[in-house]
């Protein structure tokens, strides 16, 4: 009963985002995906909100998380609790007139549990500190953004917009004629997009995304053969610098292409769960029909994007239906938690269209994801015996020299294969 009694006056102590905080606080964001949170922050700023995404990297932020995280907890809890508690402490930031910002997915994993840790972390430190929730599955309905639907609109076509320019990136730099090249036109095409939101890009969504091919396609490239490596695993050690020990940057100075699933793919993900849970568990009937049709509106974007790229000489993206069709083959879409049934179904269908060498990113404390990463990976093996995997674990103690190690000697298979396959004859 004590127990339940702390934990109730805790609950009602922590500080509540009021309205009239809008104009007065700034929003901290934890770094995930660089160029699309800089587009999703250009939308929270244009409906009046004023956010930062934080940059703030290093030991003192992985020592703050394990300072304030239990240290059971899973390896993204601790990097975004410590950059929020180092960024504070940094002294940019005045703690009355600052707030910290968390998505929330709506699942069983920490994507829905965050909340309660940092809300402990900034008690102990910073307790006029107010954490903030962007959901769309009615979690934290006092201490959540107000967005208006056109807000949602343009944030769904600006991770379309990320997801784009991710991937053409992605597909060009390591061929770049011009170093940095690639890199200019990204950031040329950012301020493209956010000029285009501005200006209700939602009814000119395929122009946006021809004028992106376009950018990228006018580059001159060489005609070098590279090794092309899949990134998948727990979405923040699968995007994030900080979580995993700067990846795409290492792949690149290995003379590989890094290959990264889109951003929507797990938006998708976390929909269609919600449709099913309604099919397998008999859970939210009443709303499913309402995420069925955001499905269909979604899954029916990104299916233009794929036609528009299929003109190119840009590798489209997965189309998600064939990622379902891919899980199906490992294992049930029932199993959900974390990212459940989508990374099996993410491995297969690399190794499917080519990309047979995959890191698989697995944060520590991470029990879902090692199960449906990990795990499955012999499962994989046997529908795509090419495939060349290597899970990789993402903790505090885990030195960057032993992580790239590993995936250098899975490197090492890659290259030899490839040797292998040139003294072929044709």
């Amino acid at each position: 009963m004590k127990h339940i009694e702390e934990a109730a006056d805790f609950t009602a102590s922590y500080p509540v985002f009021t309205p009239a905080m809008k104009a007065t606080h700034t929003i901290l964001i934890p770094d995930m995906l660089p160029w699309h949170f800089d587009l999703l922050v250009h939308v929270l700023r244009r409906a009046g909100y004023r956010v930062e995404v934080l940059h703030n990297e290093g030991r003192a932020v992985i020592d703050e998380g394990l300072k304030h995280v239990h240290n059971d907890t899973c390896f993204p809890a601790l990097c975004v609790i410590g950059q929020y508690i180092d960024a504070l402490k940094s002294g940019k930031y005045d703690p009355e007139h600052t707030a910290v910002l968390i998505t929330q997915s709506g699942g069983g994993c920490r994507a829905s549990n965050y909340i309660p840790l940092i809300r402990k972390a900034l008690k102990a430190e910073f307790p006029a500190v107010p954490v903030l929730s962007l959901n769309f599955s009615g979690l934290e309905k006092g201490n959540s953004l107000r967005l208006s639907a056109a807000d949602f609109l343009r944030l769904a076509y600006a991770i379309f917009y990320g997801d784009l320019i991710m991937t053409c990136f992605n597909q060009t730099k390591p061929y770049e004629k011009e170093a940095g090249s690639a890199a200019r036109v990204r950031a040329q095409c950012v301020e493209q997009m956010k000029r285009a939101l501005d200006g209700g890009a939602y009814r000119r969504f395929r122009r946006c995304a021809k004028d992106i091919l376009d950018a990228f396609s006018a580059l001159p490239v060489t005609g070098e053969k590279k090794i092309r490596v899949g990134i998948v695993g727990e979405i923040y050690v699968k995007y994030s610098p900080l979580g995993n020990s700067h990846l795409e940057e290492f792949l690149l100075s290995e003379g590989c292409e890094p290959v990264v699933p889109a951003l929507m793919d797990f938006i998708l993900y976390c929909v269609v769960n919600t449709v099913n849970d309604a099919k397998f568990y008999n859970k939210g009937k009443r709303t499913a029909w309402l995420f069925a049709i955001a499905y269909k509106w979604l899954y029916g974007k990104q299916k233009a994007l794929i036609a528009l790229m299929k003109k190119t000489r840009f590798a489209p993206l997965h189309d998600f239906g064939h990622l379902r069709r891919c899980a199906d083959k490992v294992i049930h879409q029932g199993v959900k938690m974390g990212e459940g049934w989508l990374i099996p179904a993410e491995m297969t269908a690399l190794a499917e269209t080519g990309t047979e060498n995959i890191v698989c990113a697995q944060p520590f404390g991470c029990l879902p994801n090692h199960i449906a990463g990990k795990g499955a990976v012999r499962a994989v093996k046997g529908l795509c015996p090419q495939a060349n995997i290597v899970p990789v674990d993402y903790d505090p103690s885990a030195t960057r020299v032993n992580q790239e190690n590993r995936i250098k000697l899975m490197l090492a298979t890659a290259k030899e294969r490839a040797r292998v396959q040139e003294k072929e004859p044709s």
